[in-house]
């Protein structure tokens, strides 16, 4: 027998969702029938899987632990061994308290260590629901296959490392991020720590109540601030998209705002330092509506000039768009998110905006 006790990160939800989620292998049939039997019990009492969890409830598996692990993607980490006479013969499982734990040890190499130092993280901000992220450019924010290191394996291993989740919590909720960057650009990512935390952030994104700001060079003049629209297009085969100017079937409206910070020339050509406000979020829309615009972000292999890349290529050792999620701003908000309530965070701009900001200056 295991004994499951619900945490912040499990109560809100229902029975079977939790059961889904700590046994993921499982058919839905086997829950029913487990409940049927009273083989899963809530509280010491029959239960039908469409309660409502509350924290402290008491969720009794009467079952094997090879069947329980056997239906598990985390078979059996982090359970605890010890007996209890209440339970009879049966090994009790691991409470699933979100609280503290220690810190697990190290038995192989940190995933994270195996990433180059200029690809790391950084913690911009931390509370007990919330972590804002520094992606740099290069890292995946989710990974496109199993062998990939992406930000959301770097999370996970972070929460375990200083003991703020345990292998056993993971079973029955794992952290994520709630805005995906582009691999090739950097900035800010918020997280979800805790369910309450993943859900309202994620909630505000649906919204469009957390305001995102972007820096970027595109190439050509930007003379005053504009709000552009249009219509997006995915193709899901080349992964691209493309901006037109009128609805058409399987197209998305899309919304950008872009205010020039400075107009520059640089090699003879004219470049605009931009903040861009982005409206509505959807896949490349920065770039290709930009590009739409003629006006082209600076080192962009799909959207971008082949001439401009290669001079700043050549010139600056730039291999991907120049695109940078520089600010978030938060309404006022209470809940999981009362801490982050009308605050303003900012990512520092990576070195090569200096570097390049600092030629325009030197008049070449």
């Amino acid at each position: 027998m295991r004994l499951l006790t619900v945490g912040e990160n499990e109560a809100g939800q229902r029975l079977l969702r939790l059961l889904e989620k700590y046994m993921d292998k499982a058919p839905k049939s086997f829950f029913y029938k487990m409940l049927r039997k009273k083989n899963i019990t809530l509280n010491g009492k029959k239960a039908q899987g469409n309660e409502y969890l509350s924290l402290g409830d008491e969720i009794r598996l009467f079952l094997a632990d090879e069947t329980i692990d056997g239906f598990s993607s985390v078979a059996g980490k982090g359970i605890s061994g010890s007996r209890s006479a209440a339970d009879g013969d049966g090994l009790r499982g691991e409470a699933l308290r979100g609280g503290k734990s220690s810190p697990r040890k190290k038995s192989t190499q940190r995933l994270t260590e195996k990433l180059p130092e200029n690809l790391r993280p950084e913690i911009i901000y931390e509370d007990k629901n919330v972590i804002l992220f520094y992606k740099p450019a290069g890292l995946l924010s989710q990974k496109a296959c199993p062998a990939d290191i992406s930000l959301v394996e770097y999370l996970t291993e972070y929460l375990l490392e200083s003991g703020q989740l345990t292998e056993e919590s993971l079973r029955s909720f794992r952290p994520g991020i709630c805005s995906r960057l582009d691999r090739n650009t950097s900035g800010l990512v918020a997280a979800g720590k805790s369910l309450k935390g993943l859900q309202e952030l994620n909630e505000l994104f649906r919204t469009r109540s957390l305001h995102k700001f972007y820096r970027t060079i595109a190439a050509g003049t930007i003379a005053k601030n504009t709000r552009a629209e249009g219509w997006l297009f995915k193709n899901e085969r080349t992964n691209q998209v493309q901006v037109l100017k009128e609805e058409r079937e399987g197209t998305l409206p899309i919304c950008t705002e872009y205010y020039p910070l400075q107009t520059f020339r640089l090699f003879g050509k004219p470049f605009t330092y931009l903040e861009i406000n982005l409206l509505t979020g959807r896949s490349h829309q920065i770039r290709a509506h930009l590009a739409a615009l003629g006006h082209p972000l600076i080192g962009d292999a799909k959207y971008g000039k082949p001439e401009i890349n290669r001079l700043f290529s050549r010139e600056f050792g730039l291999k991907y768009q120049l695109l940078h999620a520089y600010r978030l701003e938060f309404p006022e908000l209470s809940g999981a998110l009362a801490e982050v309530s009308g605050k303003v965070f900012t990512a520092p701009l990576p070195g090569i905006f200096d570097a390049i900001l600092r030629e325009k200056a030197s008049g070449r």
